[in-house]
């Protein structure tokens, strides 16, 4: 089967507890050390098998073969496509039952990521997640004052609405702000104001 690598693990003697998400389930699994083993690391997709053992909890991670990226090789993507991919583990950990929709997002950011800067990539990609979990506010409420916002716009974790004068955050024009929500869009954003929305994300999704 197949799936990405969001949580790895050290325990004795540098063997690995590794966390997988598949298209509709996650696994732990126990990674022996060994010479002969292929790398693994954080954000990698691999095809892999587990084997159970009566003696353990968890199954054995086993045959594991990396499915690469084009991009792989490219310093800049690997970071920060590992930095968001970490952010998962503490969002899925504690659902039985995956969506397949995090898997396959996943899938199609690896591929849009071939062409398209990284930070705005994994932006769009997130709004499409929280569009999906039903956290995406487009009705443009305070969250903190509960009014309506009607000229500039902040952001705060997982992107929530706010009046920059509540939050004491940047301020963003409102038009930019729909364009973004209803259009998942960047085109109109400075790469420092990626760069700032980038920030919110790593807050956690």
């Amino acid at each position: 089967m197949q799936g990405y690598i969001i949580d790895i693990k050290a325990v004795k003697e540098d063997d690995l507890i590794v966390t997988i998400l598949t298209e509709n389930q996650l696994y732990t699994s126990y990674r022996f050390y060994g010479a002969r083993h292929s790398n693994i690391n954080i954000g990698y997709k691999i095809d892999f098998e587990l084997e159970t053992n009566m003696r353990s909890s968890i199954p054995r991670l086993k045959d594991v073969i990396q499915l690469g990226f084009q991009w792989i090789f490219d310093n800049e993507k690997l970071y920060c496509w590992q930095r968001f991919i970490k952010l998962f583990y503490p969002h899925l950990k504690d659902i039985e039952d995956i969506d397949s929709f995090y898997f396959r997002l996943l899938d199609k950011l690896s591929h849009k990521m071939i062409k398209q800067n990284a930070k705005r990539a994994i932006c769009k990609s997130y709004l499409k997640l929280l569009k999906h979990e039903g956290r995406l506010h487009t009705d443009f409420n305070c969250f903190l004052c509960e009014n309506i916002i009607k000229e500039e716009i902040s952001l705060v974790r997982s992107f929530m609405p706010a009046h920059s004068s509540c939050s004491y955050s940047r301020a963003f024009q409102m038009k930019k702000i729909e364009e973004l929500f209803f259009e998942k869009s960047l085109i109109s954003f400075e790469d420092d104001e990626v760069d700032y929305l980038w920030n919110i994300l790593l807050q956690g999704l």
